[in-house]
């Protein structure tokens, strides 16, 4: 009897593990009417994130360079000493974040494009943050991690995450547009990185220990428009690195990760862009590789075929994918029970092409659901809560809103 019910027990717990399927959520429509009331309250050139200090004021930056200190009724300070950046399509400034140990260090965290040779490179800095009523200035700046070698072409990426205990964090890295690199284990392009919070390779991580010297290509010509999505390998060269070590590296295989966060579970997610359809979030687990560019529920824009995940059982399959794609900006969990109490625990992805807010439910064990879809009539660069429980968006324009949603009463 004992067997028969420990049996039974296994059985309804990997039931519970399955109970949502992998499933295409691109045909989702959105909801008639939407819960929240916007309230426009600044304007920025190309905003991309959102990052709030205790006090409820937020960190926002903009494609373009500058990150601001702006008071939830719209007052903008430019933080002084913020780093150069390399603008150009995708690349630019991009996330901002603050430290686990914000309380007591007052450290952020900025990923960014820095200008290098043939473009810029992907880099992660941190510094401490110096903020009065009427000045904000970055000090003790320090870049704690590149990406070599630097070039052209959009898809750096930009979120990070910090794990739950504070004390290592995710760097989500695209791939540069240059496609096959993702699969190299030698490069970071393609991957998610664990570091520790002064961006060094963090014990535990699949290849800890190792090191080498990578074959790097060099893209042709590599631009932002849809066809350098495809382009071609022209040339390689040999560059020894510790920035260039597979002891970094976390997962591969990914694409254009655009967001990256833990869920209340414990569990890291990650969305990104497909190609031609095929946008996918990701549970990401220690060394998987979730396939790009070898497999896609997308296709190439040149319209070359790329096959199905479903045909490669090796490689970790997205919990949800879009076809056709949102084109998410972000990702982030709610935990504001009081504003919103019926989302505490959800999972908001913002959606570019679509214009919209995306909630997703998540059963703690790799499986997620898409809620509601809401309709925003503008590009969402980025969803972000803040510390009363109210959204904030992002629109990915420029001049670009900054937006904040309420409760309808």
């Amino acid at each position: 009897m004992t067997m028969k019910l420990a049996k039974a027990a296994l059985l309804f717990t990997l039931a519970s593990v399955v109970a949502w399927p992998q499933v295409n959520v691109g045909e989702q429509k959105p909801e008639a009417t939407a819960p929240f009331t916007m309230t426009t309250v600044a304007t920025f050139k190309l905003p991309w994130h959102i990052a709030f200090l205790p006090d409820g004021r937020m960190l926002v930056t903009e494609k373009v360079g500058p990150v601001w200190l702006v008071s939830q009724q719209g007052e903008k300070i430019q933080i002084e000493n913020t780093p150069a950046v390399y603008w150009q399509g995708q690349c630019g400034m991009l996330g901002v974040f603050l430290s686990p140990h914000y309380a007591t260090d007052h450290s952020i965290y900025l990923t960014y494009v820095e200008p290098g040779t043939y473009g810029g490179g992907y880099a992660l800095a941190r510094a401490k943050l110096n903020a009065t009523a009427t000045s904000a200035k970055l000090e003790n700046f320090e870049v704690l991690w590149r990406q070599l070698p630097t070039g052209k072409g959009g898809q750096a990426g930009g979120p990070i995450a910090f794990s739950p205990d504070g004390k290592y964090l995710f760097l989500a890295v695209g791939d540069r547009q240059r496609m096959t690199p993702a699969q190299d284990p030698d490069q970071p392009v393609g991957k998610i990185l664990r570091l520790t919070l002064d961006g060094k390779p963090a014990p535990g991580n699949p290849n800890a220990g190792k090191t080498g010297a990578a074959t790097l290509p060099l893209i042709d010509p590599p631009s932002d428009t849809e066809a350098a999505k495809n382009a071609k390998v022209v040339s390689t060269y040999t560059l020894t690195s510790p920035n260039l070590t597979p002891a970094e590296t976390w997962a591969s295989g990914v694409r254009t990760p655009y967001g990256l966060a833990f869920s209340p579970a414990g569990e890291l997610w990650e969305v990104e862009h497909g190609p031609r359809g095929g946008d996918e979030l990701n549970l990401i687990e220690r060394g998987k590789n979730y396939g790009w560019p070898l497999v896609s529920y997308g296709m190439n824009y040149n319209g070359v075929p790329i096959p199905s995940p479903d045909t490669r059982p090796d490689l970790a399959k997205p919990a949800l994918y879009w076809v056709p794609v949102i084109a998410p900006g972000n990702l982030m969990f709610y935990t504001g029970a009081k504003t919103f109490p019926q989302w505490n625990g959800s999972g908001f992805v913002s959606g570019l092409a679509t214009k919209c807010i995306t909630r997703i439910l998540f059963d703690g064990h790799g499986g997620a659901k898409t809620a509601e879809r809401w309709d925003i009539g503008k590009r969402v660069r980025s969803v972000q809560e803040a510390p009363d429980g109210s959204l904030w968006i992002v629109e990915d324009a420029n001049p670009g809103a900054l937006i904040h949603l309420t409760p309808k009463k």
